[in-house]
């Protein structure tokens, strides 16, 4: 049977114009209410802004064969435990017969301060992955195949993300492939790296300019990290999960 993608690129567009149309909406309330947070942070305290991709994530799940699944999003039932830490929160939690079948993790990064950010969303993918692989090997999800764990990242399209980035190592040279490498380039690699270590079964980034908000634009970095790497992987997943447990 062939695979459902779930018209993923048409509700790709519509969670684009929803990511920002939240963001701006957001920003709006705090300006109304007179505690408007500083800089950028001001559109992403509401934590609603990547609802439409957990959406298009939920209906690639139902149309694969698991339409029954227990497929989790308030946050009170997103916890899963940790190895080196007792849990971890997730943001898409999917369970068939008492088994983990996919975990998601969905973030954004917006300009104007790429470079922290990256570090720290780089530093945060990599150690939750070694955290939840290592807690699995210790059996706390009981006997059962390894799960999909994915991992999306939209990023703002703009000049910044955009312009190559001078990378200072004075003692040890960098890996040469991050020598000029732009921030949304950088994400690409980091998706590459974490899927090719077995970190994540899908890491994908997808970049998306302000006036998607409009438009619903998006493109992605390379057809290794790109959305539709990820709904296919999890579709077919699901797949196999749904003939392997039915």
């Amino acid at each position: 049977m062939a695979l459902n993608l779930a018209d993923y690129e048409r509700k790709a567009r519509e969670a684009a114009r929803a990511f920002w149309r939240s963001r701006d909406a957001a920003r709006l309330k705090q300006q109304e209410s007179g505690k408007t947070d500083l800089g950028e942070r001001a559109g992403v305290t509401a934590g609603k802004n990547m609802d439409g991709f957990i959406d298009l994530i939920v209906d690639v799940v139902r149309a694969n064969g698991l339409k029954d699944a227990e497929i989790h999003q308030a946050r009170a039932v997103l916890t899963l435990p940790g190895f080196f830490r007792p849990t971890k929160l997730c943001d898409l939690l999917v369970l068939y017969k008492n088994e983990l079948v996919a975990a998601v993790e969905l973030k954004s990064q917006i300009g104007p301060s790429f470079g922290n950010n990256f570090n720290n969303r780089a530093e945060e993918a990599i150690g939750t992955a070694h955290d939840f692989w290592t807690a699995y090997r210790e059996g706390v999800f009981g006997n059962q195949p390894r799960p999909f764990v994915g991992w999306l990242i939209l990023v703002e399209d703009a000049d910044k993300s955009r312009t190559p980035i001078r990378t200072d190592s004075p003692h040890f040279a960098v890996f040469d492939d991050f020598v000029g490498a732009s921030y949304v380039e950088r994400y690409d690699l980091l998706c590459r790296k974490l899927v090719r270590e077995r970190l994540y079964t899908t890491a994908s980034v997808i970049a998306s300019p302000r006036n998607a908000v409009e438009t619903g634009d998006y493109t992605d970095i390379s057809p290794l990290t790109g959305l539709k790497t990820l709904v296919t992987t999890l579709a077919g997943h699901v797949a196999a999960e749904a003939a392997r447990l039915s």
